[in-house]
């Protein structure tokens, strides 16, 4: 008897041993997923001592914080656009560009997730601005309920009325005892506008706390209170998320919770949001999942996409991707990760990723983008600008229309115009001088410095770029195929936005009639 108990106990040890993690069998986790809109790398967990983020911060203290988190496109609607369908911005047809109708064959993984028994619901920003098209008749909801009716006053002007946490708590008030559910929290901060000042006057922050200013911007007094008031931003909406983790805990669900916080893209500001580059595509990213993350608190520098977290989350929730009804996707589920105990590198196949953009806001005539391919490693970020007769930002004429309206872009173009320096306005709104990027990101994390056409760079920069067109080739990148104008001829969700340009030259609309930028923005003539 006793020998028989010992074995039945040396097989249950060595069973529970062979699982990958701490999860009971058949309980599926529920998954909080927490996106801010226009956050960059900016939380105090990557030593950012002026910005103080103590909810982002636990998420990494007894989770993991991902060094190398990327978006494919630093713009909103077809950023969340890679989230929900797992695919990069070109292979999802009108989803790539911005102002967006999405199209009805890309499915989601909230709606197969629903389609599975889980609750999905939401509060704040989930996608756009675009129209999310109608199936059976009915206007599409990527995620079914909506938790929006609380409302509070935020910390400053400019900031969402929405009580987020206390709309997250009244979702769980209706969740019954052993059913599974996703969230979405999306923050609309740190989206433009801000309240000038507001950092300093709701948190007594200093200019002198910054620092460092990015070389890309005037270093002063404006940019700097900029900079604090986006700041604030952030810290308000990581206090939601603190109160949503502590809503968790008072009701004994933290255990089992998977939670994810990112940002869809980089700082609203120029050279970041809109562009290509590490301010605009490399976001935060922390996951807290205490019974399913193996030895918390670890650091990854894999290399990681927004593609990824739809195989994630179905593999999580027990559906084989492949009966989902998604279209195949080329991300890869982060499980292997989550279920390491690895540090730094755990995955040596998670080693480039690819970024890229088309059309954004209406910013050019004859509705153009301004497309750009590149490719992302640990050290190295190359890109390829498809056609440098395009002005990157937005034509000048109708206010630079890729990059929102602040006190940094007016200070940048006060400069410009005035005859004072001209060297911001040429990184931030000037157009490209070659088609070829080449920047070492781990020494030059502001992309200053275009080593592209240094002769010690060329093998590099060739096996990059090689490297990008094959995986491009495979995804089947219109692009690569000689088609890369279809992007042009897609329609926008608003009517105002087809042949916007010529219709804004011929007096139909005003600069009063864009909400994202200043009127003072636009050139009086043309730049060329």
């Amino acid at each position: 008897m006793k020998l028989n108990l010992f074995l039945l106990i040396m097989i249950m040890v060595v069973g529970g041993c062979g699982q990958s993690s701490d999860v009971k069998e058949n309980e599926k986790p529920n998954i909080l997923f927490c996106i801010m809109d226009d956050a960059g790398m900016h939380f105090s967990a990557y030593g950012y001592d002026w910005v103080e983020t103590p909810a982002f911060d636990r998420l990494a203290e007894e989770g993991i914080l991902f060094q190398n988190a990327y978006t494919p496109n630093a713009k909103c609607a077809p950023s969340r656009s890679s989230v929900l369908t797992g695919r990069n911005s070109w292979q999802l047809e009108e989803a790539a560009n911005h102002v967006l109708n999405f199209p009805e064959k890309f499915k989601t993984f909230p709606e197969v997730l629903r389609e599975n028994g889980y609750l999905t619901a939401s509060t704040g920003k989930v996608w756009g601005p675009g129209h999310p098209g109608y199936i059976d008749g009915e206007l599409r909801k990527f995620i079914d309920q909506e938790f929006v009716d609380i409302k509070m006053q935020p910390w400053a002007k400019g900031m969402s009325n929405e009580d987020y946490a206390s709309n997250f708590e009244t979702f769980l008030e209706t969740v019954e005892e052993g059913q599974p559910w996703f969230f979405w929290f999306g923050a609309r901060e740190p989206h433009r506008r801000y309240e000038y000042g507001s950092g300093n006057r709701v948190k007594n922050k200093q200019i002198s706390d910054i620092d460092s200013v990015p070389a890309f911007w005037p270093d002063n007094e404006i940019v700097r209170n900029d900079m604090l008031d986006y700041a604030l931003e952030i810290e308000y909406a990581d206090w939601h998320l603190g109160r949503m983790i502590k809503a968790l805990e008072d009701r004994g669900l933290l255990e089992n919770t998977i939670i994810i916080q990112t940002s869809d893209h980089g700082m609203p500001f120029p050279r970041g949001k809109a562009q290509e580059y590490e301010y605009s595509n490399h976001v935060p990213m922390a996951v807290m999942w205490p019974e399913g993350i193996q030895n918390p608190g670890r650091t990854v520098t894999d290399m990681v996409s927004f593609i990824d977290f739809a195989p994630t989350f179905l593999e999580l929730a027990g559906i084989p991707f492949e009966e989902s009804g998604i279209h195949s996707s080329p991300g890869k589920s982060l499980t292997d990760i989550l279920y390491s105990e690895k540090e730094g590198q755990v995955n040596p196949e998670r080693d480039v990723l690819l970024i890229g953009k088309e059309r954004h806001d209406y910013s050019r005539p004859k509705n153009q983008g301004y497309p750009i391919r590149g490719i992302v490693s640990n050290d190295y970020l190359y890109l390829y600008n498809y056609d440098i007769s395009l002005w990157p930002a937005g034509n000048p004429e109708i206010g630079y229309l890729d990059i929102d309206g602040s006190p940094t872009k007016t200070e940048i173009l006060r400069q410009f115009r005035s005859g004072e320096n001209d060297f911001y306005w040429k990184l931030s709104m000037g157009k490209r001088e070659t088609n070829e990027e080449l920047f070492n990101v781990t020494e030059d994390e502001e992309c200053m410095e275009n080593l592209a056409s240094e002769p010690e760079y060329a093998n590099l920069k060739q096996m990059m770029k090689t490297r990008m067109e094959t995986m491009l080739k495979e995804q089947e990148d219109p692009r690569m195929f000689g088609n890369g104008d279809i992007f042009n001829t897609y329609g926008y969700s608003e009517k105002r936005g087809w042949n916007f340009y010529e219709r804004f030259m011929a007096g139909e609309f005003t600069m009063k009639d864009l909400g994202w930028v200043n009127p003072g923005d636009k050139e009086e003539e043309p730049l060329d």
